[in-house]
């Protein structure tokens, strides 16, 4: 069986232990996540977060972007996702970390991000996580940095410009379903 399809009938386990959690029946398309990551400098990053790496679809191009000295510290709540990840990415700039993106500032200590990539489901997480999640995302971006945001819905670009100065948005519409990019950046006077 090939990892594409691999991936997807893991997605899909994954989706079915756990709906609210995963949010979509199959990975993000490569093309989203080009399309996504385009929308950031990732090459010039030190420090990438990814939120939500699942089986590594943004994980693996986030990779092939990044500078030979910069990290990606990715969290995913699955530990069976993270096993995967660990066993499929062989590569020292890598930190998974097996935790929930709300306890993200935990991990990073004063460190802060320069791009931080997070897909995860917002509209089917339990009203209060999605709030401290995204609550926790403006204080984990650095001087300049900006975390981009895909999503299957518009719904949460309130919620992103009511936290973030600057807010651009992008649809993929070859992804299926297509796909809602965000870019948010802090206010000037933030940081």
């Amino acid at each position: 069986m090939n990892q594409q399809l691999a991936d997807r009938l893991r997605f899909l386990r994954a989706f079915a232990a756990n709906p609210r959690q995963v949010g979509a029946i199959l990975p993000t398309s490569r093309l989203a996540v080009r399309d996504m990551l385009d929308m950031a400098d990732v090459p010039a990053a030190s420090l990438v977060v990814e939120l939500g790496a699942g089986t590594g679809s943004q994980t693996g191009e986030i990779l092939a972007r990044m500078g030979p000295d910069a990290r990606l510290v990715a969290l995913e709540i699955d530990p069976r996702l993270v096993e995967l990840l660990e066993e499929r990415f062989d590569d020292p700039r890598l930190q998974v970390v097996c935790d929930s993106a709300e306890h993200l500032r935990d991990h990073l200590g004063e460190e802060r991000a320069d791009v931080l990539v997070c897909a995860l489901p917002f509209t089917s997480l339990e009203p209060g996580l999605r709030r401290r999640i995204l609550e926790s995302m403006p204080g984990a971006l650095g001087p300049g940095g900006v975390a981009l945001v895909i999503q299957y819905s518009p719904l949460i670009q309130s919620e992103l410009r009511r936290l973030f100065g600057s807010v651009r948005r992008r649809i993929s519409p070859l992804n299926v379903p297509p796909a809602f990019l965000f870019a948010c950046r802090l206010a000037p006077d933030a940081g």
